[in-house]
C-alpha cells in the first residue's frame, strides 16, 4: 500500500486564516466531504480549484502547495 503524500497545505492555511473547511466548502459550492478529503491530503483539488481557494483565502496559490525544496 502506498502512503499518501502531503502535497497541499490547505489544513494549515485554513488554521492560519481562522477559517475552516465548512466555510471553504460553502464558498466553493463543494460538499464538506470533498473539502475534508483535500484537507487530509487523501485526494488533491484541481489546479483550477486551488486557484479559487487561493482567491478565497487571499493568498498566492503557491502557498497552498508543499515545497519541493528546490
Amino acid at each position: 500500500m502506498v502512503s499518501k503524500q502531503n502535497l497541499n497545505r490547505i489544513k494549515s492555511i485554513l488554521a492560519e486564516k481562522n477559517t475552516n473547511n465548512k466555510q471553504l466548502a460553502h464558498h466553493l459550492g463543494k460538499t464538506e466531504s470533498t473539502v475534508s478529503r483535500w484537507y487530509t491530503n487523501e485526494v488533491q483539488p484541481s489546479i483550477e480549484t486551488l486557484f479559487e481557494i487561493s482567491k478565497f483565502l487571499k493568498i498566492d496559490i503557491r502557498e497552498l502547495l508543499v515545497s519541493t525544496g528546490n
